[in-house]
């Protein structure tokens, strides 16, 4: 069910590339119809797994990939139908058709756990996906801005000045997507703490839960994600980080989120997971 909105993603990728190159604002309207077609089916797909497993699709490594893409593909829809701006479109599929590609590959199979029969896991897995897909946007916003700034500082206005926002259109856009990044981030942990203690009542010698602490790699790494992240909010409003130190903190911060996410949950095994 994962292979037609990867399609469609792909081909909108492809006319988001093409309209970035030429800024032919047919092929950008054609870019966006596609993107909303494979969120569309997307929503679809994820309805179904939700139905079939009567609760989120989240307790399946793939199916949690499959819905953060989701999830970032909803929010920049959100911020490119609110800015009228597509150009960073041609810099989001191809994070967003890598990361659909584990789904169709790797589909996995849902494994039953009474442990995660709770509300407080369901919530707390949705708030750190969305705080995931808003720290991507973050994560490639800091990127453009970067190159964007490379070109000004050397004086070369070419390539990506003439087809990327201004540096104080990225920075505005950056600093909210790590601002409600952020918000999901800590009420995703404060929720899993909740959950974890509830858990560990019900089911005490469950190795998973058992597991859970700050040596747990994916706790520690997530306590560091909200740390730099914590310090990004913090420095624009008190030390006045914006602009270049902002776009490489949102960078550093996206980089230490994927690495949770993606390469612990794969490859750690003495790290807890339900997958």
């Amino acid at each position: 069910m994962n292979t037609l909105p990867l399609l469609l993603y792909a081909a909108a990728g492809v006319a988001y590339a093409i309209h970035f190159a030429r800024r032919d604002s047919s092929v950008g309207r054609a870019a966006t119809t596609l993107l909303l077609f494979g969120a569309l089916v997307h929503t679809f797909v994820i309805g179904m797994q939700t139905m079939e497993v009567r609760h989120l699709p989240f307790a399946n490594f793939s199916r949690a990939v499959s819905s953060f893409v989701w999830l970032l593909t909803l929010s920049y829809l959100y911020l490119e139908l609110t800015t009228d701006e597509r150009s960073m479109g041609v810099f989001i599929l191809p994070v967003i058709i890598g990361l659909q590609l584990i789904p169709v590959l790797h589909p996995g199979v849902e494994r039953a756990d009474p442990v995660l029969d709770s509300p407080w896991f369901w919530v707390h897995v949705s708030s750190l996906l969305f705080a995931y897909a808003s720290f991507a946007l973050a994560g490639v916003l800091g990127v453009t801005y970067m190159l964007q700034f490379k070109e000004i500082k050397k004086k070369h206005l070419g390539y990506f000045y003439t087809r990327l926002p201004s540096l104080q259109i990225l920075d505005v856009m950056n600093s909210r997507a790590v601002t409600i990044g952020w918000m999901f981030l800590t009420f995703g942990v404060i929720v899993g703490a909740v959950w974890t203690a509830q858990a560990r009542t019900i089911a005490p010698d469950d190795p998973n839960l058992r597991a859970m602490s700050i040596d747990d790699p994916k706790i520690f790494v997530a306590l560091l994600t909200w740390l730099v992240y914590s310090f990004a909010v913090l420095a624009r409003r008190t030390l006045g980080w914006t602009g270049r130190r902002a776009a490489w903190l949102s960078s550093v911060g996206f980089a230490f989120a994927m690495v949770n996410f993606l390469a612990i949950n794969y490859f750690v095994t003495t790290s807890h997971t339900f997958y």
